[in-house]
């Protein structure tokens, strides 16, 4: 028996909630992960060596380059690092406070915008896992239906 074509999508919709968990779980990791190096990280200075901030009306971003000095001489550097552009003015200074936990999954937070990060992070989980579960929900109204409907 042939399946109709909005049946066949009313199946791939599965992936709108799945993708929409996975987003749940890596932004819920990012929490986790800054969380376990502010705690477990530590503290130093940073050098900023590049600082972009575009304020057109079509593209807003910011990003910078950062060489941190490590408490054992080293030296760590980190190139490209976008920041969420309405804090991003919280980060126009020559060095800036940093936390360090090399190895770790965020291994450079910035002291004075960690809050903020894990904050969108964990307003990013939630409304992820809202949407997961109102897409699911008519996903799974949907392709009752079509089974419903395929039966008749």
């Amino acid at each position: 028996m042939a399946r109709s074509a909005s049946t066949i999508v009313a199946k791939l919709a599965w992936l709108v909630p799945v993708l929409l968990l996975l987003l749940t779980v890596h932004q819920s990791k990012v929490v986790l992960d800054l969380g376990r190096t502010v705690r477990d990280g530590t503290r130093t200075v940073a050098e900023v060596t590049r600082y972009v901030r575009i304020d057109r009306k079509d593209v807003t971003q910011a990003e910078l380059d950062l060489r941190v000095l490590l408490p054992d001489g080293g030296v760590l550097v980190r190139e490209r690092l976008s920041l969420p552009y309405s804090i991003s003015h919280r980060v126009e200074q020559d060095t800036l406070t940093v936390i360090v936990l090399p190895g770790s999954a965020q291994e450079v937070v910035i002291a004075s915008i960690v809050g903020t990060q894990t904050r969108i992070a964990l307003s990013n989980a939630v409304m992820s896992f809202i949407m997961m579960l109102i897409t699911g929900a008519l996903v799974f109204a949907w392709n009752r239906f079509e089974k419903r409907g395929s039966n008749a």
